[in-house]
Formats: C-alpha cells, structure tokens, sequence
C-alpha cells in the first residue's frame, strides 16, 4: 500500500535537511530560499522492533519492511495562495500528498537566515495555516454557482453538496482546518472530492537547537509552539540538525554517539512512526523462513481486502485467513507452540485485521 506524506513550511526552517535525514539521498538543502523546486521523493523503512523479533526467531532469507513514502515540497511564504513565491506549484504539490508534516524552526542561528528576519514560530505556523485557507476557500467558492444551479433545479445531490461547502466556508472563514466529525455520510463524500489541504491529517515538528536534544520542555520556542497547538494536532521535538549527523554515521557509531547524548535511539524513528499512525495505517505480517514481511493497510479493512495486497489472486480466490498474533507468537516463540496453546485463530473474509496480526492466509485460484 503506497502513502505518502509531504514535509512543508516556511523557506529554511530545516526541511530538506530532515528528508536527507529520512532518505539519505542527500537533496540539496542549502542557506537560501527555494533551494526545493520540484519536490523530491524518497521512500522510508518504517521502524518496527516487531518485524526485527520476528526475523530473529526464523532467520528468514528475505526481510522486507513496510515504507512510507516522504516528499520534500518547496518552501512555502506568505501570498502563496495568491502566486506568491512558489505558491502554486507549492498547493499543486501538497495536493497530491496524503498527509502534511510541517517543519516549524524553534532555534536561533545568525548563520542561518530566516525569510520573516527573526524567530517566531506561531507566526510561522499561522502563515502556513492562512495559506491553506484561503487555497481551500478558492476551491470550494469556485464550486458555487455550478452547485447553485443544481439547487434551482431542485437537484437533491446539489441541496447537499450546498450545505457541505456553506459549512466548509464557515469553518475556514474562522481561519479553522478542516474535520471530518463535523460532516455526515453524504457530506463526507463530497469533502473527500475536493481534496482540500485543510483536511489532510497533519504533524507539527518543532525544529529545535542540539542543546536541547534530551530536555525540548527548555527550549522557550518550543514550549509557545506546542501550547498555540495544543489538542490539534501531534507536536514531535527534533534537532534536525544533529539527527542528520547521526544518520550519516555506521551503526556502530551511533550507537557511542546516541549513548553520549543521552539518548536511545534517533529521534527521527519516533518521527516516521507518527507520520505513518497519522496516515491510519497499520501493520500486518508474514511469516515464514523464505521472508519475514511487515505489510501496510488501512485501518477498518478485513482479512480478504488485506489478501489482496499481497496478490489480487489470494484476494480473488480467497478461503480462510489462519491468524496469530505478534504478542502471542513472541511469547511461544513458534507457530506450533502457538496452536498448542489454543492461540491460532481461522478466521473468514470479513473479519477485521488487527495491528500485529501474523498471517497465512489460505486461497483457491481456480476460484
């Protein structure tokens, strides 16, 4: 299952540098705007201490993780919505991601030039927020008289899509994002069409110095940031900077080098992890000595939809699912113990896959 998430904010505030940090595919991120024109792409391991657990019981010959896919998107400044900058080609990228990452700077460097002059990341998180208001609110004014004519003609479908986008336009009048627990059924369809930026589910990382690495709650930048937030959304602290030093080290290495910080493990691995629960994926495995494979899938989907990622054949086809699940299977540190202890589970097509879920799933191709 392919997602993606795209990596946005203001001109230098560190985004580029975090997808090197991701991809290591070593994008220029230099100290002068727009250096990201057309948006690079890079796909990522997601960081799973299941899938390694797994593989140390079988010693399987392949491993295969589950990704996600970043995109490092141009930088974005205030009239974007209007042409501004890179305005346009900014949305048009935006658009095609399926959730938002916004990078916000919470450090002070004089080598480093801020486009607005001075640190201030609520403003910087507002001009990125206004933007993409008013980009949805031309998107959806567009829509009116079209709707509007359907309405004089008595047009049910039209009746409703009026009342989504006259609640669209309050909402984003009021400079709010968009959620989906404001709308019914019939309503979320449409707000689905018109893929609107204020809609996709968003993480907020405060860029922040490497002094503050192992106590962020001192960094004074952070702490305005994380309140202004608050339950909005997800706020991840991240010294960009030295995290792509440590990416760039061997594993050895980063091991002395993270143990000298004072800290476990890279704080980007907590970043791909939230950026991937953001998207409402979870994790499914299988299992067995030729490979040990994490696959994604979208939350709410059943076991036959989920056959149907590995092969549509196995989804087309479909008998039986035979499930374990990770906790159990490390616990009893193999498949027959597992069923011994009455923990294996024959499920059929609609049952509802769980994040953790071990499979094997049983199918007929003459089906």
């Amino acid at each position: 299952m392919n997602v993606s998430a795209g990596i946005v904010g203001l001109p230098n505030v560190g985004k580029s540098t975090l997808f090197n940090t991701l991809t290591n595919l070593n994008v220029e991120a230099a100290n002068y705007p727009f250096v990201t024109i057309l948006p690079n792409v890079g796909v990522v391991k997601v960081p799973d201490v299941r899938l390694d657990n797994l593989v140390s019981l079988i010693q399987p010959k392949s491993v295969v993780a589950a990704t996600c896919s970043f995109t490092d998107i141009a930088g974005l400044v205030k009239g974007a919505s209007k042409g501004e900058g890179l305005g346009n080609q900014f949305l048009a990228n935006i658009r095609e991601v399926d959730a938002i990452c916004h990078v916000i700077r919470c450090f002070s460097d004089p080598n480093i030039t801020h486009v607005m002059s001075d640190i201030d990341p609520i403003r910087d998180c507002e001009i990125i927020k206004t933007e993409l208001v008013l980009a949805d609110l031309d998107v959806v004014t567009k829509k009116l008289p079209k709707i509007i004519s359907g309405v004089r003609a008595n047009k049910p479908e039209a009746i409703i899509e009026q009342n989504t986008v006259n609640k669209i336009i309050k909402t984003l009048n009021e400079n709010k994002f968009i959620n989906f627990n404001d709308y019914d059924e019939k309503e979320i369809v449409f707000v689905k069409q018109y893929n609107l930026l204020t809609a996709k589910p968003t993480l907020y990382v405060a860029n922040i110095n490497e002094n503050d690495i192992t106590n962020p709650e001192k960094n004074q930048n952070y702490l305005s940031l994380k309140k202004y937030i608050g339950n909005e959304a997800q706020i991840i602290p991240l010294a960009i900077a030295i995290e792509n030093e440590i990416s760039k080290l061997p594993d050895e290495d980063k091991k002395i080098f993270l143990n000298d910080l004072g800290i476990e493990k890279p704080g980007v691995e907590k970043f791909i992890n939230s950026a991937y629960d953001l998207l409402g994926i979870k994790t499914f495995f299988t299992f067995g000595k030729d490979e040990v494979k994490a696959w994604s899938f979208k939350n709410g989907m059943n076991a036959q939809q989920c056959a149907g990622l590995i092969h549509s054949d196995i989804e087309k086809g479909f008998i039986r699912a035979e499930i374990m699940s990770y906790n159990d299977l490390w616990q009893y540190k193999n498949e027959i113990s597992v069923k011994e202890h009455g923990k294996l589970n024959i499920v059929g097509k609609d049952y509802i896959m769980c994040d953790g879920d071990v499979c094997y799933f049983r199918f007929n191709v003459s089906k």
